[in-house]
């Protein structure tokens, strides 16, 4: 797997609650790109949690729309809205795991409305939540001269990130 490079990093005002890194309330996702699909892999913390030890299900929801968000931009090189994401909730993930694996990766494309599917399975390789997210895609002129969005892409050197 490869890093994809955030190209939000270092952007004044960026403080996106699933990405950015210095958001110290947010989940600070990271991605690399495998073949088709976007990965991440994340690790549960106690503050995240709705039940005693279990994953709060809003959260599992913002980490499977950060990732479907990151495979639009990784993909199609430009950013868009979600404007539905259907959500399943299979299996309850425990904030004491050591980690969780985010998938996703594009289903379909018509014109600039893109559905993308996305799991979440717990260290065990489970697959506990599922989710669609339906993508309004944004022009990349649009991108470019509105959010200064330049392209997305991946160090060169091959990484695992489950070390």
């Amino acid at each position: 797997m490869k890093r994809i490079i955030n190209p939000w990093k270092g952007m004044e005002g960026y403080n996106c609650f699933g990405c950015a890194p210095n958001n110290e309330a947010g989940v600070k996702m990271e991605f690399y790109e495998d073949g088709d699909e976007v990965v991440s892999i994340w690790k549960p913390q106690p503050q995240y949690q709705g039940w005693i030890d279990t994953l709060h299900g809003g959260i599992q929801a913002v980490l499977l729309d950060e990732i479907c968000a990151w495979v639009i931009l990784r993909k199609l090189q430009t950013t868009g809205v979600t404007s539905k994401m259907e959500t399943r909730y299979l299996k309850s993930i425990d904030t004491k795991d050591p980690f969780v694996v985010l998938r996703a990766s594009i289903r379909e494309i018509r014109r600039n409305i893109v559905l993308v599917d996305a799991t979440l399975s717990n260290h065990q390789g489970e697959i506990c939540t599922k989710a669609t997210c339906t993508y309004f895609t944004f022009s990349k002129e649009k991108v470019k001269e509105e959010m200064k969005f330049m392209g997305c892409e991946v160090e060169n050197e091959v990484v695992n990130p489950f070390e």
